[in-house]
């Protein structure tokens, strides 16, 4: 599978107020002066009149970066179409997905002793086979490892009892990361990554069946009208859809069409809100600790170094967002899974 899109251009941040072309400038605000501006300019508005929910949450649609936002497109069954349509993009003809049973995301280890996984969306194909979805908003020094490790539940929970010849299914772990791995940061080609073993002396895959994908999204910067294959489509929407105030023409048919109705906030309900709510507040917490931390970890980078300035920065980051996740009375097993921290380290907090 080769590289998907090209990298170019500076990252976008996706908390930056959206700007809205204007007779060939652009605007910002709110979105009621962004229509009028629109009407003005001769440019048919989006929205002829606001909603409260819109107002409150500053956009139309949800944010699928959040832990919300990205389990409602794609966690549950009457979403799996966008699920699959999303995989096969992924995958991209390597492993056809026709259709996926949801599992239970919470694993437990084989003893009291052993770390419980939590995945955000893990589901077995028609096949057999089983695919780990994971969206990753924060760099951590060890994700490598966690991503090695969360593989490992998939692969052991194939064993059969009496008779077995050990015969595995094909296991997917697919990474969705907001941010970039330090060795990718100088990298001009840096949004999609696929990793099996491989044998080092012959330069070749050793075994096809365990595949880890990585998908950077931070490094991702093509507009709307760059996109030209399904999955260049998806990552622009995963990274700009709270930013739009229409579905773009280029993101027309069936699946996209579900996608923008999936998302729109003045269709939740209120406990969909009230949920939605706590998930985007907690995702402007972590990028404003990660904004903050960013800065810090750079300058210890241009002293001892950018991999250890990456690892100081990450932990800080993880350490602040952690304690503002505490202060408001978030659960620890959330803490842990979004921050990477130990249960003693959040205490301590």
């Amino acid at each position: 599978m080769g590289n998907i899109c090209p990298l170019n251009g500076l990252l976008l941040d996706s908390m930056r107020p959206v700007r809205y072309p204007v007779g060939g400038q652009f605007s910002s605000g709110n979105p009621k002066n962004k229509a009028k501006n629109l009407q003005m300019s001769g440019i048919k508005p989006i929205f002829a009149k606001t909603n409260d929910d819109m107002e409150h949450f500053g956009e139309r649609y949800i944010n699928p970066l959040t832990d919300f936002g990205f389990k409602r497109i794609f966690g549950t069954p009457f979403n799996s179409d966008l699920l699959v349509n999303f995989l096969n993009a992924v995958l991209a003809g390597e492993h056809v997905v026709k259709n996926v049973e949801y599992n239970n995301v919470e694993k437990f280890g084989t003893n009291e002793i052993m770390r419980k996984a939590v995945f955000d969306v893990y589901c077995t194909t028609e096949d057999g086979s089983r695919i780990i979805v994971e969206m990753q908003n924060v760099y951590q020094s060890f994700y490598k490892d966690r991503s090695i490790y969360y593989s490992t539940f998939p692969i052991s929970e194939q064993a059969k009892k009496g008779d077995w010849n050990y015969e595995l299914k094909d296991v997917y772990t697919i990474g969705i990361l907001n941010f970039t791995f330090p060795e990718d940061k100088e990298s001009e080609d840096g949004v999609f990554r696929e990793v099996k073993l491989m044998d080092t002396k012959k330069k070749e895959v050793f075994y096809n069946k365990l595949t880890y994908i990585y998908v950077e999204l931070a490094n991702f910067n093509l507009e709307i009208e760059q996109c030209k294959t399904i999955l260049d489509k998806w990552l622009f929407c995963l990274k700009n859809l709270s930013r739009l105030l229409e579905r773009p023409a280029e993101l027309q048919g069936r699946v996209f069409e579900k996608l923008f109705k999936t998302a729109e906030i003045a269709k939740f309900k209120p406990m969909e809100l009230k949920a939605y709510e706590q998930s985007i507040n907690a995702y402007r917490d972590i990028k404003n600790g990660m904004d903050s931390a960013k800065e810090e970890g750079i300058k210890q980078g241009l002293k001892q170094g950018l991999k250890q300035g990456m690892d100081i920065g990450g932990k800080r980051t993880a350490e602040a967002i952690a304690k503002k996740m505490k202060l408001k009375g978030l659960p620890i097993d959330l803490i842990k899974e979004t921050t990477g921290l130990s249960e003693e380290a959040i205490q301590r907090l």
